[in-house]
């Protein structure tokens, strides 16, 4: 997808959710004509979320032609950086980053959905933007992940607390791997992949979930993750 294409989808999508939201308003106005006033007032008071629902269809269908090209690369985990399903039916690609609270604040919600959803995968994509803590942690991550410990290492820091230098040293330690980054080729193209990826889906920043035709940037919660791995799953 072109930089161009990829600049207009956010304003696309706000007026496809503004434009839902008239329609609903439109049929109200029109419906002395066309279904009772009476009918549509009260379908509408009683299932206000008819609109929510239209707005969230319409930026799926919008999401769909941005992911379509790309589903494959972002489904694809870099080594290790993977946990569930070794032949998921769905899986969720998760933009993070280590130092960022509503990630720590989403990570008990992803545990859970793994342990009740024997289906699902979820592939983990650094995306570290919060400072050289962040970088630190991901490339210590990226190095855990090709030598098949990212699960260990992952789960250890985020019980040591926000990465710096000692907690990442403990969760290195539990992973059994070396503490210090190294400069190594394949970690920087995965950085710079992730980067490119989370611009073209117009990331604000994280944490950032794609599943299915849905994008999330923020720390939806359970009930909203496991909504969007269902209606993923109905799809496939």
């Amino acid at each position: 997808m072109s930089q161009k294409n990829s600049a207009g989808l956010v304003p696309a999508i706000a007026g496809g959710v503004i434009g839902a939201a008239l329609t609903a308003v439109g049929l109200f106005l029109a419906g002395p004509s066309m279904l009772g006033e009476r009918m549509v007032r009260e379908t509408l008071v009683s299932n206000p979320e008819i609109i929510i629902d239209a707005g969230q269809a319409l930026k799926d269908k919008q999401y769909a032609e941005t992911l379509q090209p790309i589903r494959a690369l972002l489904e694809r985990p870099f080594f290790s950086s993977w946990k569930g399903a070794e032949k998921p039916d769905v899986t969720l690609t998760y933009f993070f980053d280590y130092a960022c609270g509503y990630c720590r604040m989403s990570n008990p919600d992803i545990e859970r959905l793994l342990k009740e959803d024997q289906g699902l995968r979820i592939v983990y994509r650094e995306l570290p933007i919060l400072g050289p803590d962040s970088v630190a942690a991901a490339r210590i991550s990226l190095a855990a992940s090709k030598a098949g410990k990212f699960a260990a290492y992952h789960d250890a820091l985020y019980a040591a607390g926000r990465p710096g230098p000692d907690t990442i040293a403990i969760a290195a330690k539990a992973a059994g791997i070396a503490d210090q980054p190294s400069q190594d080729p394949a970690q920087e193209a995965e950085l710079r992949s992730n980067m490119t990826l989370a611009s073209q889906l117009g990331a604000t920043g994280t944490p950032l979930f794609v599943v299915g035709d849905r994008v999330m940037n923020a720390a939806v919660g359970y009930d909203a993750l496991k909504e969007a791995i269902e209606a993923a799953r109905k799809k496939s």
